[in-house]
């Protein structure tokens, strides 16, 4: 279920740790989403914390908090409850809470959104149901940096 990289903190007792290789082909045109290194599947129920770096694919359900600068991504039969720290979310399953990405939420049809996205960038298939609201930085916030001004206003107006 999990593979190697992952700190998985829960509630349950029953989850299993393995460091097979057990992860699915998925197809993406993201280069970074080639190599999951940690797997849910559909008859898994989880229930807790999960920090991660790397690629990570959900298909069972979730219920708790994920972490991670990489990527997540949730398969069409996944169900998940939480609030989602990550590089990049991508989701074609139902997502109900919280996800802070850094760089790009993709909800690909069939998917189904409850709650707050916060991203730079968000991609919306035609097909999606969408229910919540979405805050996106000015280009300025991104950078995280003030406009600075090469000349003083005086040198820009001086005659020669």
């Amino acid at each position: 279920m999990f593979g190697k990289n992952t700190a998985v903190t829960t509630e349950d007792h029953d989850v299993v740790s393995s460091t097979e290789d057990s992860s699915p082909t998925v197809p993406s045109d993201n280069k970074e989403s080639d190599d999951i290194i940690a797997f849910v599947g559909e008859e898994v129920t989880f229930k807790g914390t999960i920090r991660y770096q790397g690629t990570v694919r959900v298909d069972g359900r979730l219920d708790g908090e994920i972490y991670t600068d990489g990527n997540l991504i949730v398969g069409k039969k996944a169900v998940i409850m939480a609030k989602i720290e990550a590089g990049t979310v991508t989701c074609q399953g139902r997502i109900t809470g919280e996800i802070v990405a850094k760089k790009l939420v993709k909800l690909l049809s069939p998917a189904v959104f409850d709650g707050i996205i916060t991203t730079p960038t968000l991609s919306m298939d035609e097909g999606v149901l969408f229910n919540g609201s979405c805050n996106m930085q000015k280009k300025d916030e991104r950078k995280g940096k003030e406009p600075k001004l090469i000349v003083s206003v005086q040198e820009a107006v001086r005659v020669i």
